[in-house]
């Protein structure tokens, strides 16, 4: 058993026409046994930039803290937000200079650029990024999410479609897994205004 099944995830970030959204499951469980069905996976850094983490759960914790650290330390000393590309470097500077005891979590990252384009991004706990131009996942659920999103995934969807899309790919994907589900939190973010919906799904 990988250490990063240990707790079970599902994370999705999905382009839009100038938006993205970002969706992930709320169950935390130890392999089988489902210990909370509220459980935070994405943390937004600021208005236009947020990442979800998979893994293991204690991990993702302090990584959240370490990022919002560096986030802030950067934010006093430009006077400005981080780029989504910038902080993709880094996440994945901050990750591979551990890579002999890694943090076992692996980072999605979905924002704005200036221009009001979407970006997205995903990297393995080492810290080795790999960008898409329509749908990143990440989790023990990532096989059925990328069937899901696949088959359901069209460019340019205006952010009330990208939520309809996203949200039916998170929910068929969990349900076939068991260690992932309970349920979801959709971010829609788009250049005026950010949306945030919660899921219900099976509950077993």
């Amino acid at each position: 058993m990988s250490i990063l099944t240990y707790n079970g995830s599902a994370i999705i970030a999905m382009m839009g026409k100038n938006c993205f959204a970002i969706a992930s499951d709320r169950r935390l469980g130890i392999q089988q046994q489902t210990l909370a069905t509220d459980f935070q996976r994405i943390f937004k850094i600021h208005d236009k930039l947020y990442i979800g983490l998979s893994g293991l759960a204690s991990d993702v914790q302090t990584l959240h803290e370490r990022f919002v650290f560096r986030h802030k330390l950067y934010k006093l000393r430009e006077e400005r937000d981080m780029k989504p590309s910038t902080f993709a470097n880094l996440v994945s500077s901050m990750l591979y200079e551990k890579r002999f005891g890694p943090y076992f979590a692996e980072p999605v990252i979905a924002g704005l650029n200036s221009d009001g384009s979407p970006f997205i991004c995903t990297m393995d706990l080492l810290g080795a990024k790999q960008f898409s131009s329509d749908f990143v996942v990440s989790g023990t659920a990532s096989e059925s999410l990328y069937g899901a999103c696949e088959s359901m995934y069209r460019p340019d969807l205006e952010p009330e479609d990208l939520f309809e899309v996203i949200s039916q790919a998170l929910l068929s994907s969990v349900d076939r897994d068991c260690l992932s589900g309970w349920g979801g939190i959709v971010h829609i973010v788009s250049e005026n205004e950010v949306i945030t919906r919660t899921l219900k799904g099976r509950m077993d």
